[in-house]
């Protein structure tokens, strides 16, 4: 499952289970939707359960990475829910990869403190 939802400049993503390839394509066209009208926003990625995708899924985001880092340069902060710990700290790594962009791991129970977090400035 993964879900979108985009408002006031707030992109919330909600994902569950193993994507296949139409699944990737489809949350990737989605998400580009949601990310078109937000500029210097935030983002809430909510992992309910984490699988790693398909190795077809995996070269269908693969195929689309300019187009995403495009898309993630229109965010200042992201926060991420998990219970997985290496989850959190790989995602925090990779904020700090990415310019303009900080990203904050959270426990999924801690959602209040991380929509908190988002709207500081």
């Amino acid at each position: 499952m993964f879900q979108i939802k985009s408002q006031n400049n707030q992109v919330e993503v909600t994902m569950s289970g193993k994507l296949d390839s139409e699944g990737m394509k489809r949350a990737l066209d989605e998400f580009e939707q949601a990310c078109l009208s937000v500029n210097e926003g935030t983002m809430l990625y909510d992992v309910v359960d984490f699988h790693i995708p398909s190795l077809d899924a995996v070269m269908i985001e693969f195929s689309r990475f300019p187009t995403m880092i495009g898309l993630i340069t229109r965010f200042r902060k992201a926060a991420l829910l998990t219970d997985k710990e290496w989850l959190k700290k790989v995602s925090e790594f990779e904020g700090m990869l990415i310019p303009g962009l900080e990203i904050k791991g959270f426990a999924r129970e801690d959602r209040e403190t991380a929509l908190a977090w988002l709207q500081e400035k």
